[in-house]
């Protein structure tokens, strides 16, 4: 309601203001004038009496003829001086009876001191001070005990009202203001919400990417409309949905509970780029999934964004990509053999000795050819062929260095050895030895300056361990992670044209992988590389 008022008032024009703050005295003299007829009629014969009330009537008229638009805007505090004046007179002139009147100077007073200036409250003691001197003096007013009291008590009685309530209406108007500039800018963080909510929708909506948030319990906050379409998927919403059960990489297996996407980005676990199967037998679809946490804040719960990525497309690809692949190696490899016995036989005749040298050129390309198409095979397979026996690791270590020798010398660099003596490992010993090989290789290859290469081998409690570490170029975090990419090759080995088919460390991986050991990389770059891999012991 006071809002309503408070907004009303403010619309009115100054002089429409000015007669409504002057109303209530208006209004209270009528009163007074009411009350006079019924119990003091001798009082309106009064000219005195009279004279005060015309008074009265005179700054109603003022306050409705007067442009007060035009005037200054503290123009308009004469009309409260006068109110306290008219009071003064009217309150000497009815005599004892009508002392009552000086409480009409609260009207006055609380328009003057609700005002903004500060000088107001001041004008306000000043007309009650004027109320209670200048009408005794005009009106010949004997001093009596009763005045001298109205005098001096009347003044610091409205001086405490006009100081409360221009302290009381400034703070009013303080938090009024602070109110409104509150409203404008919750309004303008509304609109803002409502902007930042409208995209995010068109986000959501646009990218073909299924997006599932939860919150810590696990609870469904937002899906978007990508996966809410996707058949596969849009049971994982719904708790216990059977028709979205996920299966992991190998197709079969399903998820156990506890290790279901939304379940670990509950937890506050990230991952990123794990591979999973939804859908039925006959449609299966393969899905890259990961997640990411966000913390509380701003009165919203943690949780975690998951992401589902379909990538069926291209897991067939890929898969035919590997298919062509291997065909082809095959295709390649039965010629090749050919090739090369055919090689071995014209080497053996002694008719040809003018162009041995030659044959021999094209018997080690060809060897090469080989080598490379079984490297495609292998990559493409994921698996080699393997016939364990018993070998030294140490022994197969120290004639790869051997065989990497002269290499390394022609680039300008020092090779170093380490390793126990012996180590004793079931492997097949050509493939540690092609393993080694392409290590080592790759460290002459990336170290062009020179520098030192330092070939390890030791017995730890994880297994047989083998480093091959060098000094060279190195290689950065995106390029480690992509390092045992089939034909991924460094931008650096494309700049500089460094030979090589991007095979060596995925082959190394399988072979390794497939004697149940592991490979790593460790490198920096500009520090050089560090190539690791471990072989259980026999």
């Amino acid at each position: 309601m006071s809002d309503r008022l408070d907004g009303l008032f403010g619309g009115l024009s100054a002089r429409k203001r000015v007669m409504a703050s002057q109303l209530p005295v208006t209004l209270t003299m009528a009163l007074v004038v009411v009350a006079a007829a019924m119990f003091s009629p001798w009082t309106l014969t009064d000219s005195r009496f009279l004279a005060a009330l015309l008074f009265h009537l005179a700054i109603a008229a003022a306050c409705v003829a007067v442009p007060w638009g035009r005037l200054p805007g503290p123009a308009f505090a004469v009309i409260p001086l006068l109110d306290c004046l008219a009071i003064g007179l009217t309150r000497e002139a009815g005599g004892p009876a009508f002392n009552v009147l000086s409480l009409m100077l609260v009207f006055p007073v609380i328009w003057l001191s609700a005002q903004v200036r500060p000088f107001m409250p001041a004008l306000a003691i000043a007309g009650t001070i004027l109320s209670t001197v200048v009408p005794a003096a005009a009106l010949g007013s004997p001093p009596a005990a009763g005045s001298m009291i109205r005098v001096l008590i009347l003044p610091l009685v409205m001086s405490v009202m006009a100081v409360t309530a221009h302290v009381v209406a400034t703070t009013i108007r303080r938090h009024r203001i602070q109110l409104v500039d509150s409203e404008h800018h919750l309004g303008r963080t509304l609109d803002e919400s409502v902007r930042r909510q409208n995209l995010l929708d068109a986000v959501l909506g646009a990218v073909g990417v299924g997006v599932w948030v939860v919150d810590r319990k696990g609870n469904t906050v937002l899906t978007n409309r990508t996966l809410q379409s996707d058949p596969a998927l849009a049971g994982l919403v719904e708790p216990g949905g059977e028709k979205s059960q996920l299966l992991a990489a190998d197709r079969t297996t399903p998820v156990p509970a506890g290790s279901l996407p939304a379940e670990r980005a509950a937890a506050g676990e990230a991952f990123m780029d794990e591979l999973y199967w939804a859908g039925p037998a006959d449609g299966q679809r393969a899905y890259s999934v990961s997640s990411h946490g966000f913390p509380a804040a701003g009165g919203q719960e943690a949780g975690g964004v998951i992401t589902f990525a379909d990538v069926t497309d291209l897991i067939g690809a890929l898969a035919a990509k590997d298919d062509f692949v291997a065909t082809v190696s095959h295709e390649l490899r039965t010629p090749l053999t050919s090739i090369l016995g055919y090689l071995e036989l014209v080497l053996e005749e002694p008719d040809h000795d003018d162009i041995r040298a030659e044959l021999l050129v094209v018997r080690r390309n060809a060897d090469h050819l080989m080598s490379l198409v079984n490297d495609l095979i292998a990559v493409a397979s994921e698996r080699v062929e393997l016939s364990l026996e018993e070998t030294d690791l140490a022994q197969l270590v120290t004639r790869a260095v051997d065989a990497a020798l002269p290499r390394a010398a022609g680039n300008g660099l020092q090779v170093k050895i380490e390793i126990e003596q012996p180590l004793p490992v079931r492997a097949d010993p050509a493939r540690i030895s092609q393993v080694l090989h392409n290590l080592l290789s790759n460290a002459v290859k990336y170290s062009p300056d020179g520098g030192l290469i330092t070939a390890t081998a030791t017995r730890t409690e994880a297994g047989l361990v083998c480093s091959i570490t060098d000094t060279g170029v190195g290689m950065s975090e995106e390029e480690q992670e992509q390092a045992f990419t089939k034909f991924f090759r460094s931008a650096r080995s494309r700049s500089t044209a460094i030979p090589g088919a991007g095979l060596g460390l995925p082959v190394s991986k399988t072979i390794v992988e497939g004697h149940g050991g592991s490979i790593s990389l460790a490198s920096k770059p500009g520090a050089g590389t560090s190539a690791t891999f471990i072989l259980p012991e026999s």
